[in-house]
Parts: structure tokens; sequence; C-alpha cells
């Protein structure tokens, strides 16, 4: 090395942090868009940055999955993307310092070891290619560290433009140089980043639903009425009969929605039956569907929460399947597997008990909308989603009881999953303001096949008066309720139980939603004036 190179080096090493660190965070800003646009451009390979969320799912504790359910809702998972690349830029932010300090080998091991945990975790993805997600996330990390040393050698030694702005020996042209290829490489990895969403086109899943017509279900579904007899007044604010399918709650551990092609669809019994196979989804189609209006709820709503909804769904009586199986003696649970491989498992003894329990391929009159596991899922009244509810569903497994946990039991769930009852206040809402006067109180209250038998309310620790029940005629569904209250000003608690078909009471808890549901009775403070 020559001593005008030494100083140079020299020179680079005394830079401000700042150039390190934007460095480092521009190259990773690459790297992982250059991931999206090749999760853009196939069907099968995630983006790096969906790749490590899932990684993260599968070995997070069961407590604090909970947790950002509870805290975050519906928008645990983009929280959780987001702030993976906010770490991973942080992080080349990091190995851009390390090699401004210490030559080229940082960026080299740091985005090397960032391309191997990409394509570990991006291969680990059922639905994808493990040699492409291997290679793809090694180019990324490639790209990111040739950004990286590039993007210092600019502080260094000009390009080979020899532009007016990359004068070695001027250190104000070299600084000039670096901000002019840090800010190209910023706009690249925006325009990358845009492309790599643009590219998404309709998948062949999307194609086949919106062309999928469902075949008219004999004897067609009778539904009750979609609301009690209140005013108007009350209405507003009051959860209808049937959920839309647009507003009815979604939690999963899919990061990244699969995209089933019908077409190259098969659902597989297998484990311990007499008669093994496989059924596609023109067979499901060509078989007798039954609709069946079922309410669902997630193990981890909260009292007063709305991760439950209520649908009317077109299927198969996962009964009608089992018998063709051949159900072997001693087989005590039935496991469901998704084609991302997250697992659920129930007990055989539901099955033939009376209640419902559906292959669907239809809600509220449509396909499986693809978010609600389109082609197939199961529907089972009665159990929490996470003991039930498999969503893309590829594999029907019969086992015996203690011979296989699903996703969420080893994370300190309870095995078993029976809903329980539970009641909520729609009408008016928490905090509001009333008008003092004739005030409606509403809501609704479920405990799927046992039915609802009575609603009451109460006010201020006062008299519990019964409400008024909507009709049902089936009792795996929610029912709708309500009242009237002579409101007078001040501030005021309204607390809401409900009783379950047998006569048995709301359990009043407080218990939380882990490990087997939340119990509780809903209460509310509003302020009339």
């Amino acid at each position: 090395m020559t001593s005008s190179e030494t100083e140079r080096e020299t020179e680079t090493e005394h830079r401000p942090r700042y150039y390190g660190l934007a460095a480092g965070a521009l190259a990773a800003s690459m790297s992982l868009a250059f991931g999206e646009l090749v999760s853009g451009l196939s069907d099968n390979i995630p983006g790096l940055v969906l790749g490590v969320g899932e990684w993260i799912v599968d070995i997070t504790p069961g407590w604090l999955a909970a947790l950002g359910i509870e805290t975050a809702g519906t928008a645990d998972k983009p929280i959780l993307l987001w702030g993976i690349s906010i770490i991973s830029i942080a992080i080349g932010a990091i190995i851009g310092d390390l090699s401004r300090r210490y030559g080229h080998w940082p960026a080299v091991v740091g985005f090397g070891l960032f391309g191997l945990f990409g394509g570990f975790t991006t291969a680990r993805n059922p639905m994808s290619s493990a040699g492409a997600s291997w290679f793809w996330s090694l180019v990324a990390a490639a790209i990111g560290a040739s950004a990286l040393v590039f993007l210092l050698e600019r502080l260094r030694r000009p390009t080979r433009l020899r532009t007016a702005l990359e004068d070695p020996v001027d250190p104000r042209a070299t600084r000039r140089a670096f901000l002019i290829w840090s800010a190209g490489a910023g706009a690249t990895a925006l325009a990358t980043l845009g492309l790599g969403r643009g590219v998404r086109g309709t998948s062949a899943a999307e194609t086949a639903r919106d062309s999928l017509a469902l075949p008219t279900v004999n004897p067609p579904s009778t539904a009750p009425s979609t609301a009690p007899a209140v005013s108007e007044d009350a209405l507003n604010g009051l959860s209808s009969y049937i959920t839309p399918n647009d507003s009815f709650y979604r939690i999963d551990t899919a990061l990244s929605i699969p995209q089933v092609d019908p077409a190259d669809w098969k659902l597989s019994f297998t484990g311990m039956v007499d008669n093994p196979f496989e059924i596609t989804f023109d067979e499901i189609l060509a078989m007798d569907l039954e609709d069946h209006t079922i309410t669902l709820s997630c193990v981890s709503n909260e009292i007063g929460g709305n991760l439950v909804g209520n649908a009317t769904w077109t299927g198969v009586p996962l009964e009608t399947l089992l018998d063709r199986a051949g159900v072997q003696a001693g087989a005590t649970q039935i496991v469901g597997r998704s084609v991302d491989d997250w697992t659920a498992g129930f007990p055989t003894e539901v099955i033939g008990d009376g209640r419902n329990a559906l292959l669907a391929v239809g809600m509220n009159g449509e396909p499986l909308p693809i978010l609600h596991g389109f082609p197939a899922r199961l529907v089972v009244a009665g159990l929490y989603g996470y003991v039930s509810a498999v969503k893309w569903i590829e594999e029907i497994r019969l086992t015996t009881w203690d011979d296989f946990d699903g996703f969420w039991i080893p994370r300190g769930w309870s095995k078993e999953g029976p809903m329980k009852t539970t009641s909520r206040i729609d009408v008016p809402r928490r905090n509001a303001d009333v008008v003092a006067g004739a005030t409606p109180i509403a809501g609704v209250a479920w405990a799927p096949t046992r039915g609802i038998s009575r609603v009451e309310v109460s006010v201020d620790q006062g008299p519990w008066i019964e409400c008024e029940l909507s009709e049902v005629t089936t009792d795996e569904t929610w029912v709708l309720w309500n009242t009237r209250w002579e409101a007078p000003a001040g501030d005021h608690i309204i607390t809401v139980r409900a009783y379950d078909g047998s006569g048995e009471l709301q359990p009043l808890g407080p218990a939380d939603p882990r490990p087997d549901g939340a119990e509780g009775w809903h209460t509310i403070r509003v302020e009339v004036s």
C-alpha cells in the first residue's frame, strides 16, 4: 500500500460515524428491497423480512404471543414485520460503522451471516423452494455487502466515471461523492421495493376463487332474523347477526397468506384410518353441501373484545368424510394441518355428538375468502379456533390424544378448547356520552352448542334486568339482546351477564385468555347528561 493510499485509509477511518452508519443502513435496505422483489416475482419464495418473521412466530413463547394479540390485536403482524425491517437496517448500520473502522471484512462477514440466516428462514417455509430460497438470500446478501463496500470506497478513491465530484485528493469532493452515491442507493432501494410490490400479480388462487360459483345448497339455509325488535338508535352500533366477510376477525400465524390453487390442491386423510384417501376440490364441490350458521371465537378474545364473529358456512360434514376413511378404534384425536404446517387437534368424540363440524368451502354465500382459508378449512361448533379452525387445510390425521399436540399446546395453552359462555355490550360504547332518558342497551351473547337462555344487565350494581333476545334457530350461534334504561344524569356503570341453554351462569372470573379463554362479566362506564 502506498503512502497516499494509507493516508486516505486513515482519513476514512476518522470520518464521522454517521458515514459508516448511513452506508450500512442503505446497504441493508437494498438487500431487503431485493428480497421483496424476488418475493414479488415468485408465488412461493418469501421475502427476507417475511422469512425471519415466520421463524420468530415459530419460536415465540405462548405468553408473549398472547401478549402481542392482546396488545395489538390484528395489527400484530404488521408491527412484527416493521420491527424486523427496522432492526435489520439498524444491524446493517452497525456493520457499516465497523467496516468504516476496520475495512471490508466486517461487510463481507456481516452480510454473509445475514444471507445465511435469510436462507435458513426462507427455506423453512413449506411452500417455498429450499434451493431457490437459499440462492436468492445469498444474492441479496452479496448485493448488500457490495453496496456497503462501494459507498465506503467513495470516501477513498473515485469511480471509473472520474467526475469532478470524485477527486481522491480533495476531502470535500469525496464526501460529496459519498452523499450523491448514497442518495442513489436510497433511491434504488425504494424503487426496488416499489417494483417488488408492484409486480405482485393476481395469484392462481385469487383467479380461481373469483371465477368460482358455489353449487346450490339443497335444502337452502334458513337464517333467523338478523336483529331483535329494538329501535333504530340501538341498532346503530349493535353487531349484525351475520358478520360480513370483510369484517370477520382474523387471527392466525400466517404472515404471508397462503395462495393455494384449488386445481393443484388435495386433502389427505391419514393416520389411524382403515381407508386412507385423498380428495380434490372438485370432488368436494360435487358432494352434498350443507349450510350451517356457527359462531367462531379466538381464545385470545378479551372480555368485551371483537375477536369473535358469526357466519353461515358452506361445506361437507366432517363426519361424512371420516366415515369414508374409517376411523380406527383408539383414534381419539383429529389433527388438521395447513399448507404452511400449522396444526390443531380436537377430540374425535366431538364428531357425532350433535354439533356441526364442517370441511367448509364457503362463507356467507361466497367461496371462502383467501384470508379465511380458501380453498377449504375446518369449522367446528363450540371449540375455540386454536384447537379446531385449520385454514388452508391439506391433511386430516387421526391419532391418539397423547401422541400429538397442536401448534399452541406446547406454548402453554390448554389442549381442550371448549368455548365459554360470554356476553358483550355493544350499545352504548365504553365511555360514551349518553343523553338522559330512555336509552337502549344492547349487545351479543354466545355459548355455541349450548345456546343462550337468558341475558341480564345491571346498572350501578343494582337489580338485574332481563333482556329481550333475538330469534335464533340453532344453539351454535350468538344471539342479539337488548333492553331499555331510563338513564339519569351522572356517571354510571353497566354490566352484562348471560346464562347458557342449560341455565348455567356465565363465569364471573376474572380469568385471562391464557390458557383456555377469558372469563368475566363485561362492564362499561358511560356519562349521562
